[in-house]
């Protein structure tokens, strides 16, 4: 018996209840019509190309731990071992929390299968990290990288928080410390040696060769040359600012497979489009996690 040939009065209610079409009211429709649209985009994107998933953050919206709810209902629907492209805009930030989603989504798309992140506007820090643990990264005129070098918050003289470079810090130390080797009778070089707490040292040490390990990783399960590539996201004579731009020539040239698109190209054309909606749909401290069957800003 087909549905057509069902006759409604003979269904028990409730039955009769779930054989109705609910309709959206008009409401409903325009308060999420942004949405919507959104997603329309993303399944025209999406035609002959993996599933595409968006994690698109605010500038004050680090990367942490509460970003695995997000992506865990990305991946919700993705079958085990399917390509997956991943639009990934982030300032940075936790650099654990950013090891457990990248590892969350090539769990999902499997160790050999494809990941494609997408950059369309930029990456920075944490979030390069991110992009070391896919097959490919996916680069316009507009796309940027930046240098793995951790910060770490310390206080100033007045007690306020400020962020520093591990590295540079980490340099400043063997600087203090060759300063003194040479002038062992120096009170300006003791006294510059002095500031520095050992424990910090080795806790900022640590920081450092944990990002370094974790990079490696990620670029030998990709059979990229991880040292070298490593060694050059974190040699801050190349990028003394952490907020440094990394292009996709310059990432190229590193030793990353990048996948360069004109910005006039068809398909860069709609990754931006849809950027631009992801990016108005959050405020500065939010961040959008978003298919073409999920909708979550945190």
């Amino acid at each position: 018996m087909t549905d057509e040939e069902i006759n409604q009065d003979e269904l028990h209610p409730i039955a009769r209840e779930a054989t109705r079409t609910i309709e959206k009211t008009p409401m409903f429709t325009a308060m999420n019509a942004a949405r919507y649209q959104r997603q329309t985009l993303i399944r025209d994107i999406e035609n002959g190309n993996p599933k595409l998933l968006c994690y698109v953050a605010g500038i004050k919206a680090p990367v942490d731990r509460s970003d695995t709810l997000g992506f865990v209902d990305l991946l919700h629907n993705v079958t085990p071992g399917d390509p997956i492209d991943l639009m990934l805009h982030t300032p940075g930030g936790d650099v654990d929390a950013a090891e457990k989603l990248v590892t969350l989504v090539r769990s999902v798309a499997g160790e050999q299968g494809q990941l494609r992140v997408i950059v369309p506007d930029y990456a920075k820090s944490a979030g390069t990290l991110m992009a070391l643990g896919a097959n490919s990264i996916v680069m316009s005129d507009s796309s940027e990288l930046g240098p793995i070098d951790p910060q770490i918050s310390l206080k100033d003289a007045n007690g306020n928080d400020v962020n520093y470079s591990v590295l540079t810090y980490l340099n400043a130390h063997q600087e203090a410390t060759q300063a003194l080797k040479d002038a062992p009778d120096n009170p300006a070089a003791r006294i510059s040696f002095e500031k520095f707490d050992p424990t910090l040292v080795r806790k900022v040490s640590s920081i450092r060769d944990r990002a370094r390990l974790f990079a490696e990783n990620l670029l030998k399960r990709r059979g990229l040359n991880f040292s070298k590539i490593a060694n050059d996201l974190m040699d801050i004579n190349t990028y003394p600012s952490h907020g440094q731009m990394i292009s996709w020539e310059a990432a190229q040239n590193i030793g990353l497979d990048v996948t360069y698109l004109a910005l006039s190209d068809p398909l860069w054309r709609k990754y931006w489009s849809l950027y631009c909606h992801l990016r108005l749909a959050i405020e500065s401290e939010q961040r959008i996690f978003e298919s073409s069957y999920v909708s979550l800003v945190m």
